[in-house]
């Protein structure tokens, strides 16, 4: 049996509990999955030889600035910061929950997702949150303050990640294949799609993703590995290596890294993993 699925019998059930605390309203990454299949090497696909004029994708490491507490029964799935609320959805079904708090890691707001719903990425539209469901095939549109469900949309394949490129107007969507797809932010209506390379190469097993500006962050599944993308292209233009943020024995207790949160304001990202311990503030430096 997969090593996320073999994990899950041994699970305390979360303490789902909604409070009454108000988060400020806000104004966006999946993601991430807890997908069936062991949390395999990925291969290098932007190590290749350059090809045909391809970009050099830029080398880079991240700079921990700050170690701060995580929900060790959180099955990390999406990492959001708006409006100094810092937003995250976890998977498994049975599981899975929506919650808000403050940056420390801490949700003063949690809510459930009903069996079989598996929980995904997140972005936050205004004062829209957007959660995503992994085989379900639905998106769950919520209330940014209370979390409260408002409405149901379908979709069609997997969810992975989410994020919103407010400048552009349109949700990113990633579904575990090498395509990221763009979507009406309102509707989640389709408007295009691009598939993403490195060297020529398709670099899949696209996860949670972050929106910053014109450019998008995305975990790779079963990798210490984030990729930095131009979503009009599809080029990676940046390898970013998160190995070695656990201890041995922390990491032995986790799974995979999941969880990109641009902090709003500076060049710093909160990251997280499936089951950690800890959340990381880092800076993404050349290597």
């Amino acid at each position: 049996m997969a090593r996320s699925l073999r994990r899950l019998v041994a699970l305390p059930a979360l303490a789902v509990t909604a409070l009454a605390v108000a988060v400020a309203p806000s104004c966006r990454p999946v993601g991430g999955s807890g997908h069936p299949g062991p949390s395999a090497p990925v291969r290098d696909t932007e190590e290749g030889g350059r090809q045909g004029g391809a970009e050099e994708v830029e080398r880079l490491k991240v700079k921990v600035l700050e170690v701060l507490p995580h929900d060790r029964d959180a099955f990390t799935q999406g990492l959001e910061i708006a409006g100094g609320v810092l937003y995250e959805s976890t998977g498994v079904v049975g599981k899975s929950t929506m919650r808000a708090g403050p940056l420390d890691g801490s949700p003063g707001v949690r809510v459930p997702l009903p069996t079989p719903l598996f929980g995904e990425g997140v972005a936050v539209v205004g004062s829209t949150v957007w959660q995503l469901t992994w085989r379900n095939g639905i998106a769950v549109e919520r209330d940014a303050r209370t979390l409260a469900e408002r409405r149901r949309v379908p979709y069609q394949g997997e969810g992975w990640g989410l994020c919103h490129q407010k400048g552009r107007g349109r949700l990113v969507m990633s579904d575990g294949s090498s395509r990221l797809t763009f979507r009406d932010p309102r509707t989640l209506a389709k408007t295009g799609e691009v598939s993403v390379t490195a060297d020529g190469q398709p670099v899949t097993r696209l996860n949670e993703l972050e929106c910053v500006g014109d450019t998008v962050y995305a975990n790779v599944w079963g990798s210490d590995r984030i990729m930095r993308i131009d979503p009009d292209s599809g080029a990676v233009t940046g390898r970013i290596d998160a190995e070695g943020l656990l201890s041995p024995r922390e990491g032995a207790r986790a799974d995979v890294l999941n969880g990109i949160a641009a902090v709003p304001g500076t060049d710093q990202f909160l990251i997280t993993g499936k089951w950690w311990p800890k959340m990381f503030r880092v800076l993404f430096e050349a290597a």
